[in-house]
């Protein structure tokens, strides 16, 4: 087997549109457009229904791309995972992160000894508006979750440290042609629908890594918050309407120079888990602030949300109470927060809606380090 060399780039970015630092990384010979394999960023839009960012941003990098992958790009985006999630309030700072893969060269390569970054990719089918947040979206996601990991080279569960989906939600539209069709979607509310879509996902997530007895019902979708992946992210958006999955892990396969490591917040104010979360690819935080250190994170990823019960370790929180700005973005504000200062960086990713995704309340955090 010829181990593949990953490699991951974080590229500042001056909007949703911006290609710019790419394009020039591309010209200056730093990344080859043919090897990237999945693009996930961070815009400035709300994180909502109607974040039309996370759609602009897809189709200026496609676009971008197209001319050097002689395709065009409706075919990019079949080629190339994107994820872009929405909202980056308070310090958090628009980005992208751009993932590629190579094979290495040569008639005959040694098994690396040392497990390093793999990724890999999966799409499901397209899915109908009636099958959001119910069984077919469990079934799909878990299946794509085990194609994914083969494509990666990941053979243990144990290994997967980050999964990374991108969801459908449903629209006035497309609850209207289900009607048409006689069928029922799982709500008719747009912006409900986004929780119900991240966490059928990340329940995928969770069947296919066993992180759970069984195949989780769609009964359990936002009523079991026993039931969670501890390396699941989901992120709904209006411009797709089937799932792409991103898998990161170590592997023998990986020649990378790359390590991923994870934790899981409990709460959105779980500073523990973060430093935990460093230190399992041997950063200490209190070291944070010599450059040389920090200058080894390649990114940090994570997951936010408002605790249903509203309470934060038994005080209350009004998140879910605000009708002016929505507790997904008080949520990725909190964490982006905590773990820019923490990490000496506000160049991170953390994606609001955390359902199933970790303890109700908490999520994930992984952190990409050069070894």
């Amino acid at each position: 087997m010829l181990p593949s060399s990953v490699d991951v780039i974080r590229i500042p970015t001056a909007g949703p549109g911006d290609t710019s630092g790419l394009i020039g990384l591309i010209e200056a010979g730093r990344i080859d457009p043919k090897s990237i394999l999945a693009i996930l960023g961070k815009t400035e839009g709300n994180g909502g229904v109607n974040d039309f960012t996370r759609e602009y941003a897809t189709v200026a990098l496609a676009s971008a791309l197209a001319r050097y992958l002689d395709a065009t790009p409706a075919e990019v985006e079949q080629r190339i995972a994107f994820v872009m999630s929405g909202g980056t309030e308070g310090v958090l700072s628009p980005h992208i992160t751009v993932f590629t893969r190579t094979q290495n060269s040569g008639s005959h390569v040694e098994r690396a000894q040392a497990r390093r970054l793999s990724i890999g990719i999966a799409h499901t089918r397209d899915f109908l508006p009636e099958e959001l947040g119910r069984q077919p979206q469990i079934r799909e996601t878990a299946a794509a979750v085990r194609r994914a990991m083969t494509d990666a080279g990941i053979e243990d569960a144990a290994d997967v440290h980050f999964v990374q989906v991108k969801c459908p939600l449903l629209t006035s539209e497309r609850v209207d042609a289900a009607a048409a069709r006689k069928a029922a979607t799982v709500t008719k509310n747009a912006y409900a629908s986004m929780g119900y879509s991240r966490g059928a996902s990340a329940l995928g997530v969770a069947f296919a890594l066993g992180e759970v007895a069984a195949e989780p019902r769609e009964e359990d979708v936002l009523r079991r918050w026993d039931l969670f992946s501890s390396v699941a992210s989901s992120s709904a958006g209006i411009e797709l309407m089937h799932n792409v999955v991103v898998v990161m892990g170590n592997s023998v396969a990986s020649s990378s120079d790359l390590v991923i490591g994870h934790a899981v917040m409990k709460d959105a104010i779980d500073a523990a888990a973060i430093k935990a979360a460093l230190g399992s690819v041997g950063l200490r935080a209190d070291a944070m602030a010599d450059p040389a250190v920090a200058g080894r994170i390649v990114n940090i990823f994570a997951k936010a949300e408002a605790s249903p019960d509203g309470f934060v370790r038994g005080l209350r929180h009004t998140m879910l109470n605000d009708t002016d700005v929505s507790s997904t973005r008080h949520a990725r504000a909190a964490v982006g927060g905590l773990v820019s200062g923490l990490a000496g960086t506000s160049a991170v990713y953390v994606s609001g809606g955390a359902e199933h995704q970790g303890p109700a309340g908490g999520g994930p955090i992984a952190v990409i380090v050069r070894a």
